[in-house]
C-alpha cells in the first residue's frame, strides 16, 4: 500500500485534463487515484500553462478514521473525506494529517482541500451553491457536536475524577 502523506494529490477517475497533460497515477479507492510525483502547486502550474483553470473553493473537509497501523487509520480517514467531496470537484489535496496512537489502535484525522480542474474560466452557479451548502452544513454540524459534548462532559469528568466505574456510568 502507498504511504499517504500531506500534500498528496488525488484525482477522480472521471476527470478531464488538458490535451497533452499526462499524469502517472496509482489507484486508491472508490474512483480516486493518487498522482505520482506531483502536488497541487505543481499541477496548478501545468494546468494554467495549458490555458485551463485550477480552482479551489472552500476550506475542505476534516474526517477521522481508525486502524491497526498509522497508515490504515490515515487511509480510513482519507476514504471518509473523499466520500464527502462533492461530485463538482475532481481533485483533492491531502492538506493535513493528525495522528494519535492509542494502546490498541491509531486514530487519524485527515483534512482534504477540494479542487476543480476545468477549461472554462467561469465557476458554474450550481458549484457555488454546493459550496455554500457545504459551509452551512459544516457550521451546523459543529454547533450540534458542541452541544452534544457539552452535555456529556460533566458525566465524563465525574467518571475520571470521581472514580466511578463503567457500570455506574452505563446506568
Amino acid at each position: 500500500m502507498r504511504t499517504i502523506a500531506e500534500l498528496n494529490l488525488l484525482l477522480h477517475e472521471q476527470i478531464q485534463l488538458p490535451d497533452g497533460l499526462k499524469l502517472e497515477t496509482e489507484e486508491f479507492r472508490e474512483g480516486w487515484s493518487f498522482v505520482k510525483r506531483s502536488n497541487a502547486r505543481r499541477l496548478e502550474k501545468r494546468v494554467l500553462k495549458s490555458g485551463w483553470n485550477f480552482i479551489r473553493i472552500g476550506d475542505g473537509s476534516l474526517r477521522s478514521g481508525v486502524g491497526d497501523t498509522s497508515q490504515e487509520a490515515i487511509a480510513s480517514a482519507l476514504n471518509q473525506a473523499l466520500r464527502r467531496v462533492s461530485t463538482h470537484f475532481n481533485a483533492v489535496e491531502v492538506k493535513r494529517i493528525e495522528l494519535t496512537r492509542y494502546p490498541w489502535f491509531f486514530l487519524a484525522r485527515v483534512k482534504v482541500n477540494p479542487y476543480r480542474i476545468q477549461e472554462e474560466a467561469e465557476i458554474a452557479a450550481s458549484m457555488m451553491e454546493v459550496c455554500e451548502a457545504e459551509a452551512t452544513r459544516t457550521s451546523e454540524n459543529r454547533a450540534g457536536l458542541s452541544s452534544e459534548f457539552t452535555g456529556a462532559m460533566p458525566m465524563l469528568k465525574q467518571m475520571l475524577i470521581g472514580g466511578a466505574g463503567l457500570e455506574s456510568a452505563a446506568q
